[in-house]
């Protein structure tokens, strides 16, 4: 049996061992491949596989809304929203919508970390380096605050400028831009920062 065939039949099982237990699943590969199934992960790089319907039925929406990884990262973006001047519910919804809480994440356009920073905004704010979650954070959350006064207070022009650049909503004049992308991020974030609200 191919490696291939064998993670596929062990997630086969993990699913149907899931469904029949009832809780959550939370999958991540370890150093050797092997993947390492659970319902209480700890530590980083844990994904959700799957979710049990009694759990995500009982859940308040707030909890339901969190990603797993959320709580790994909490104390760097309360410390980043403190020094910034933003919510740290705002910063959990974008960087939720950006990277899933991956600090290495990295875009097909080359934005990079937990908040998917270009290297050029990096650069303007100071972060050295891009996959330091806490560089990467901060310097995220500077860059939201400095949209956010740019656009007036106006969270969904700024969320747009953070997609597809200030001077995309410029260009149509202060408006979110007609992009597919941009488009669907802005409701996507706004849809994470009200659940975690």
């Amino acid at each position: 049996m191919t490696s291939t065939t064998a993670r596929s039949v062990f997630l086969l099982l993990a699913l149907l061992w899931a469904a029949a237990a009832q809780a959550d699943v939370y999958v991540k590969e370890d150093a050797d491949g092997a993947l390492v199934l659970t319902d209480a992960p700890g530590g980083e790089g844990f994904e959700l596989l799957l979710r049990s319907e009694r759990d995500a039925a009982a859940a308040p929406v707030a909890a339901r809304a969190e990603h797993p990884s959320a709580r790994l990262h909490a104390p760097r973006i309360e410390r980043a929203a403190r020094a910034a001047g933003v919510e740290a519910s705002l910063l959990h919804a974008v960087i939720r919508a950006e990277s899933a809480y991956n600090p290495r994440a990295v875009s097909p356009k080359g934005a990079a970390g937990l908040m998917q920073l270009m290297p050029a905004t990096a650069r303007r704010y100071g972060v050295a380096d891009r996959f330091d979650p806490d560089q990467n954070v901060l310097g995220g959350a500077l860059y939201l605050r400095d949209l956010l006064a740019r656009f007036d207070g106006q969270l969904e022009l700024a969320l747009a400028a953070y997609n597809a650049g200030e001077g995309a909503v410029q260009k149509y004049g202060g408006r979110i831009p007609p992009y597919a992308e941009t488009q669907r991020y802005v409701p996507q974030v706004m849809h994470n920062y009200r659940s975690l609200q």
